[in-house]
């Protein structure tokens, strides 16, 4: 009994005379990867917060990405160090990796699509976009899905993979927008007073820019009437208050002179018998 404990702390320190050199190796490198992982990610993380261009959930991504390859990397170093092969590891990850990649190959085309919208930036929080279907103002981006709040205040959450998959119109990339409208008034009337008319109504609406001065001009002559076409220009964030209160407002100036605005008739003519 004696001997054979003799023997097993003996053996214990011939393993630990010979692989001391590898432990204190392996503490050493563990300790140096977690103080330059944490650095890299520090870096990463405060490029982004010195442009205020770049976006701050992309870079923490990036920044978390390289601390733990670099983590991963080391551990592989400690493997090694206590003649661990680590081919047949690393191959084993791999095929693991792989598998795990096909069964969430649609949360990783979101993933790579949130990637792609956050470094090059089509749109930005608190714009208002048209894109996947949806209309509202785009609330939150993060890696996986875009957050939009409609104009009837409803929550959407867009799968980004859907975004980058579609056109995207940006109503808020520009800051001045100009409003198409279209108004039409009868053949008899006098066009240029009909001009005049609309363009008082116009520029009445506080919202509407003086420069560029709205811009006007006869669109086509329907069947029933001749249609003008006006664009007054004003702020994005005006468009859809001009957009919605100006017909309104010719329509009570066009009455106010006297100027026809025609609709649909239907003569009904009785046969005599």
């Amino acid at each position: 009994m004696e001997s054979n404990a003799v023997e097993q702390v003996g053996g214990g320190i011939t393993w630990f005379a010979e692989n001391g050199m590898n432990i204190v190796m392996a503490i050493v490198i563990i300790v140096v990867a977690f103080v330059v992982a944490g650095f890299v990610k520090k870096l990463i993380t405060r490029v982004a917060n010195s442009n205020e261009a770049l976006d701050d959930t992309l870079f923490e991504f990036l920044g978390s990405l390289a601390r733990y390859a670099i983590l991963a990397f080391a551990g592989i170093m400690v493997l090694e160090r206590f003649g661990i092969t680590t081919t047949s590891l690393v191959a084993l990850i791999g095929a693991a990796g792989l598998a795990i990649g096909l069964a969430l190959q649609g949360t990783l085309s979101n993933l790579a699509a949130g990637v792609m919208l956050l470094l090059f930036r089509p749109f930005r929080v608190g714009d208002f976009i048209d894109g996947a279907d949806v209309f509202g103002k785009v609330e939150s981006i993060t890696l996986f899905t875009t957050d939009l709040i409609t104009f009837d205040n409803q929550h959407i959450i867009v799968p980004n993979s859907e975004l980058w998959g579609t056109k995207i119109t940006n109503h808020s990339y520009h800051p001045v927008r100009g409003v198409d409208l279209t108004f039409a008034v009868g053949y008899s009337a006098d066009l240029e007073k009909a001009k005049k008319a609309i363009l008082k109504a116009v520029k009445a609406n506080s919202n509407v820019l003086s420069d560029p001065e709205p811009w006007i001009a006869v669109d086509k002559l329907s069947d029933s009437s001749v249609d003008i076409v006006v664009r007054p220009f004003c702020k994005g964030e005006h468009y859809f208050d001009v957009r919605y209160s100006l017909p309104q407002a010719v329509k009570e100036e066009l009455n106010r002179q006297k100027i026809e605005i025609p609709f649909p008739h239907r003569v009904m003519i009785q046969s005599k018998a």
